[in-house]
């Protein structure tokens, strides 16, 4: 005799938790991290202001009115560093009033370009810190083909630009074989290089070949105006061609990282390069395409500023563009898109600063303090969720240059 099945209660499993994307999860605390360093910039203003300090003497007695002093003198500053980098709500023409949006984009398509320029070696697990001279480099390039060379127009800005490209890509060459050859550290050779670009260029404006004629300080004949990069929006507007050239230079990297053989190579030595070189990648000459690729883009971006902003070259043609390329990379997580966004916000930090010192009086380093603030923030993202008492793994958003961070 058989015994009957005896039946078995269903169980009530509890369905799994939803857990926030990656993406979204640091979206939220690169946001964060930017209202947080926001915040720690008002406290700045307040106290650097002569009539919060002078409302506070009496805070006691009338403490509103030093209450009253803070909020007028933050939401003035604030205000006007929104109308000097995105819309001027003061402005008596459509023009007018969209020009400060345009001067950020501007401002930002150097750093875009040479944000990207340190951001794919981070992918290789090197550290670009040689973005200035690359830059240096490129402008030299771009600016000897651009006064030395009287060229049919738009031939010229095509060489003028193959030029820039070829002397950052060069320079920054030198770093990436040296690596693969003797195991230089990449940041050590690159911060060398910067010096050397810098006085290369300072030797350069003495002689003949670069100085302009007439004159004695460090310049260099104006480039021709068929080398310079056309204006996008009229001669209301200092916003150029290369806006454009910096955006496909980020789609270019894009594709270069997520959808060709060479940026799998390149993220496969970024993650492991002894799994790689196990696998049968030439993990040094990876070493050396990365950097050059790397230098061409700052070399790029150095033809941005002679032959679009500046239009001839100068001692200082670098403007620190290199150095804040590193935090914009950090800030952009490695990734083409997020490179793009922090080079506008940095651009828009840039041009708005110049307007709030002007109209408030604010002093200008408390945006810097803002732009360091929110590299700080973002690159501690358990800081951020700690303040905001935020749940989530420590681990998403981190930096992790070593590995190739963020995808």
């Amino acid at each position: 005799m058989t015994a009957t099945p005896t039946a078995t209660a269903p169980t009530h499993e509890p369905p799994p938790a939803k857990t926030r994307s990656p993406l979204w999860d640091t979206t939220i605390v690169t946001v964060l991290s930017f209202v947080l360093a926001l915040l720690i910039g008002a406290v700045l203003i307040a106290v650097s202001d002569p009539d919060v300090a002078e409302a506070a003497t009496y805070f006691f007695a009338r403490p509103l009115d030093t209450f009253q002093a803070i909020w007028e003198t933050v939401s003035s500053a604030y205000l006007a560093l929104f109308q000097g980098a995105v819309f001027d709500t003061s402005a008596s023409s459509f023009q007018q009033a969209i020009r400060p949006l345009t001067e950020s984009l501007t401002v930002a398509t150097p750093l875009i370009v040479a944000g990207l320029g340190v951001a794919l070696p981070f992918k290789a697990g090197l550290f670009n810190i040689g973005a200035e001279g690359q830059i240096i480099l490129g402008a030299i390039g771009a600016a000897y083909v651009g006064f030395a060379f009287a060229l049919p127009w738009g031939v010229h800005l095509v060489v003028a630009i193959l030029a820039a490209l070829v002397m950052g890509g060069l320079w920054a060459g030198i770093v990436g074989l040296l690596k693969a050859r003797t195991g230089a550290h990449e940041v050590i050779v690159t911060i060398m290089l910067n010096y050397v670009a810098r006085f290369l260029l300072a030797y350069l404006l003495t002689t003949a070949a670069f100085q302009r004629t007439g004159r004695n300080d460090p310049i260099s004949p104006i480039v021709e105006e068929t080398s310079q990069y056309p204006l996008l929006l009229g001669d209301w507007s200092r916003l150029h061609l290369g806006f454009l050239v910096a955006l496909l230079a980020a789609a270019f990297v894009w594709w270069l990282l997520n959808r060709s053989v060479l940026g799998f190579q390149f993220r496969a030595v970024g993650a492991n390069p002894s799994a790689a070189r196990t696998a049968g990648i030439n993990v040094e000459r990876s070493y050396v395409l990365v950097m050059v690729i790397a230098g061409a883009l700052a070399g790029l971006a150095g033809s941005f500023q002679v032959l679009g902003t500046e239009k001839a070259l100068t001692g200082g043609v670098s403007a620190g563009i290199g150095f804040d390329a590193i935090t914009v990379a950090l800030l952009g997580r490695g990734s083409p898109v997020g490179t793009v966004l922090a080079g506008i916000l940095f651009g828009a930090l840039r041009a708005g600063g110049v307007t709030m010192q002007a109209r408030t009086g604010t002093p200008i380093d408390i945006v810097l303090v803002v732009q360091s603030l929110i590299v700080l923030f973002v690159a501690a993202p358990p800081l951020v969720r700690a303040i905001f008492r935020l749940k989530g793994t420590g681990a998403i958003g981190t930096l992790q240059i070593s590995k190739g961070w963020g995808a």
